[in-house]
This record gives structure tokens, C-alpha cells and sequence, in this order.
């Protein structure tokens, strides 16, 4: 192991009971998108406890934050998520979904996790910086609600991420690997229709129902998806059905959808194809549509480079290894699981068996691999080079989202998998920052890949962020 790769290691352990300490209370906060108050303000008070100097409320977002040692290039910006999900409240190391609060929120996609590995790494940077006299600044960006929220995107519209040289990132799984992957850009859109109430049985010829209109479009768009390409997605959750009464023409009622696709331009059509679709169900009803925008995020543009970079180092750093009692917890989750879901997320090695805890890095070929989800670090790797990884912090074959992923996000399996990602993204840091000749050519194939496109960020100016969800 390198002299660096080592010494990085040594300055996360040492402060390893600090760290999961930070984890654990975000866990317990499980505040979701952009109210993320007491999760944004114990990271920040983390890092100036440090030596950092923290910016809170950036890009116009209240618990957005960056926080900055150094000066001068090159920068390196090292993301950070905190946001948990509503109505995922679980007990934590149980075997059986059990809520520890009826209806509460919870981290179902250790974002918890997410944001303190990313934490640890700014951390170890900083002092590593401090120890050999290095140039150049480290930043923790506080991003929230990448739940539904895109966080990033708005910071990117806010230019925050226009002097960053390369970014780092890494996502909590059921594995170890370099996320060398595609991902759906993805636009967010309330539709919220206006009629008129009336008494459903006396006057009915007098109402016009919003929720008619709702249903009608639903219809339609069920209709559209036959037409739309293939890797695209569109999902909706009616958010307003109009009121607990039958005998009343509803007046008002929303739809909130979701329309996810390769690439952003393809995501436009659909959403201009959903939005006349609206229309032509306000038509039918007689109702009035008001779309409003909500969000959006823009797929990722991988960067080979910078992934060949931490997939060395995290080579050098080896993968997570379990004891005897965790391994008994990884077991009985895993029997918790059904057949559907461990066919759709088990890892092999082998010819045997899935194993209940994956102990292995994924070889690294440089090809991409189609991710049927969204992420708003798209819209950071339009703008500087990129890369992700993953550690296994939860057992082989759980899905994100899930309550078993709720239960494990506190438990020591899930602390060393956060910890090891902290090294491998700050290793992978100090290899860049020592080295501007491969920052250069990071940045020198961003722009081939892009063919001259420019980064337009998907969100419309005047949108702001929302904390409904």
C-alpha cells in the first residue's frame, strides 16, 4: 500500500467513533428533502469543528452548505447527501420490519451513511494537506434532497460547482465496486386541476370534477407509454384526490408525476407529449390544469480517468470484512428477502452460492453499466469530471428503499463499509490533487465526451426548491 493510501486510512480510523457518531444521529433525524435542518447544521459544525470554513444557505437553499480548507486550485469538491424518506421509520439491527414510529421518516437509502464517508474523506484531506504542505482546496458540499428534491441541480444553476476541478462521490449498497454507470435523467412535474363542487346526486350536470380530470389523465399517459421509448420511465402518485366525500363533486385534485429517460432532451418530449395530455383532460372536464414544475436532475457523464484512479486505490485499501455476529445479522436479513428480489440484486463471485455479505471488488473494465434510477450528481459530472464508488454496507441482495436497508444504516456493518468509502474517495483525492497533469486529462475527456455540449441545467429558472413531498 502506497505511503498516502496508508496514511489516510490511519487518519479515518483514528476518528472512526467520532464519525459513526455523526452517522448515527442523522440516522436518528431522518429529516427528508430540504428540511434537513438538524442533519445539515451537525455536519457543518463537524466540519468548522475541524477547520473548515463553512457557507450555509448556498444556492438558495436554507440547509445547503460548502464547506472550505485551502485556497487556490486544483479543487476538489467531495459530495455529501443527508436527506432520509418519509414513511420509512424502522427499528434499527432488527430482523422483522418493525417502524419505530408509525408513519415516521427514515433512511432508506443510507444517505446518513452517505453524507458522513464523504465527511470523513473531506476530513482526511484537509489533514493530509496540512501534514505535507500541500496547495490547493478541498471542499464538503452539503447537498440535499436528492430524494425527489435534485439539490445539486439547483446548485449547479447556481454555478456553485463552476470552479471545481474533479468530484467525488460514493453510494452505500449491498457491494463493492466503481460506479461506472449510466443513469435516467429525470424531470418532476405537479399537475393540479380546478373545477367546480356541486352535489354529486341533486346537481351532478352543475359539478365539474377535478378528480374526473386526474383520472382521465392517468388514463392517457397509461396509453402514451406504448409510444415513448422503451428505457424510459413514468410513474405518478395522485397528491390531492379532493376530499373524503363521495357525494361531492370534487373541485380540486393533483397528480404529481415523474418522467425519467436517457437523456434530458428525450425527457422533454415525453414531457411535453404528458402536458398536452393534461390539457386534453382539462378539456374533457371542463377544468382548469396548472402544471408546475418541480424538479429535475440530468443523467451522468462518466469520466474513465478519475474512475481508474479509485479503482486503484481501492484496490490498494482492500473491501469491508465482517465478524461472526454481523455475519449472523447479514444472515437472517437475507432470509428476509424473496426469490424476486434476490434474482434482481444478489452478487456472485462464483459458482457458489450467493454469498449473505458480498466480500469482493467488482472488476473494473471502464464499460458502462445502465442504472435504472436517477441521480442529481449527474448534473455535477456535466460540469467537472466525476467519479463514484460503492461499499457493501448492507447484505447481499437488499434493495434500496427498503425497510432491511432502514434496519442495517446504524449497525457496524454499515460503519465500516462508510468508513472505507471515506478512504477510498480521499486516497483518490490526494492521487488527483498531486498529480494536475491527470486532472488535466479528467477534464480533456469530460469535454470528449460532451461533443461540445454545454451544460443547460433541466430545472427552469424561478423554480425554487420544495420541501413538499
Amino acid at each position: 500500500m502506497r505511503m498516502h493510501t496508508k496514511r489516510i486510512a490511519e487518519m479515518i480510523e483514528k476518528k472512526r467513533d467520532a464519525f459513526i457518531k455523526v452517522s448515527d444521529q442523522i440516522w436518528a433525524f431522518a429529516e427528508t428533502r430540504f428540511e434537513e435542518y438538524q442533519s445539515a447544521e451537525l455536519l457543518a459544525q463537524t466540519l468548522e469543528g475541524e477547520g473548515f470554513k463553512v457557507e450555509f444557505g448556498v444556492g438558495g437553499i436554507k440547509t445547503a452548505f460548502i464547506g472550505s480548507f485551502g485556497s487556490g486550485n486544483p479543487v476538489v469538491a467531495i459530495l455529501g447527501e443527508f436527506d432520509a424518506l418519509s414513511g420509512m421509520s424502522q427499528k434499527k439491527g432488527q430482523t422483522k420490519e418493525e417502524p419505530l414510529v408509525a408513519g415516521a421518516n427514515g433512511h432508506g437509502c443510507g444517505h446518513n451513511l452517505l453524507g458522513t464517508a464523504s465527511l470523513a474523506a473531506a476530513i482526511a484531506v484537509k489533514e493530509y494537506m496540512e501534514e505535507n504542505n500541500m496547495k490547493g482546496t478541498v471542499r464538503y458540499y452539503g447537498c440535499p434532497g436528492e430524494e425527489g428534491g435534485s439539490g445539486k441541480a439547483f446548485m449547479a444553476r447556481a454555478g456553485l460547482f463552476d470552479d471545481v476541478d474533479f468530484a467525488l462521490c460514493w453510494h452505500p449498497m449491498g457491494y463493492n465496486s466503481i460506479m461506472s454507470t449510466d443513469s435516467l435523467a429525470n424531470y418532476q412535474i405537479y399537475f393540479k386541476f380546478k373545477g367546480k363542487s356541486a352535489h354529486a346526486a341533486a346537481s351532478p350536470h352543475l359539478g365539474r370534477s377535478a378528480l374526473d380530470a386526474v383520472e382521465l389523465m392517468n388514463v392517457g399517459v397509461n396509453y402514451l407509454r406504448e409510444h415513448i421509448i422503451p428505457e424510459a420511465r413514468v410513474h405518478y402518485a395522485i397528491t390531492n384526490s379532493g376530499g373524503l366525500s363521495p357525494n361531492v363533486v370534487q373541485p380540486k385534485a393533483e397528480v404529481l408525476y415523474l418522467i425519467r429517460a436517457p437523456k434530458v432532451d428525450q425527457v422533454q418530449e415525453i414531457y411535453e407529449r404528458v402536458c398536452k395530455i393534461a390539457q386534453g383532460a382539462a378539456l374533457m372536464t371542463e377544468t382548469e390544469v396548472e402544471i408546475v414544475f418541480d424538479k429535475a436532475c440530468s443523467n451522468l457523464v462518466q469520466n474513465k480517468l478519475l474512475e481508474e484512479v479509485m479503482y486503484k486505490n481501492f484496490q490498494e485499501l482492500g473491501v469491508p470484512m465482517h465478524d461472526e455476529a454481523e455475519l449472523q445479522l447479514a444472515k437472517e436479513i437475507r432470509a428476509t428477502l424473496s426469490k424476486q428480489e434476490l434474482a434482481t440484486s444478489e452478487k456472485q463471485s462464483s459458482d457458489m452460492p450467493a454469498p449473505d455479505m458480498v466480500t469482493w471488488l467488482n472488476p473494473y473494465d471502464g464499460s458502462k453499466i445502465p442504472l435504472n434510477g436517477s441521480t442529481d450528481v449527474g448534473d455535477v459530472s456535466w460540469i467537472t469530471p466525476t467519479a463514484q464508488c460503492t461499499t457493501a454496507c448492507y447484505v447481499n441482495g437488499s434493495t434500496l428503499h427498503s425497510w432491511q436497508w432502514v434496519s442495517l444504516g446504524a449497525t457496524s456493518m454499515a460503519h465500516k463499509g462508510m468508513l472505507h468509502a471515506g478512504k477510498v474517495m480521499a486516497s483518490t483525492a490526494i492521487d488527483m490533487l498531486k498529480n494536475p497533469k491527470l486532472i488535466e486529462q479528467a477534464k480533456a475527456e469530460l469535454k470528449q465526451r460532451l461533443g461540445g455540449q454545454t451544460y443547460v441545467c433541466p430545472i427552469p429558472e424561478g423554480v425554487m426548491p420544495s420541501a413538499k413531498k
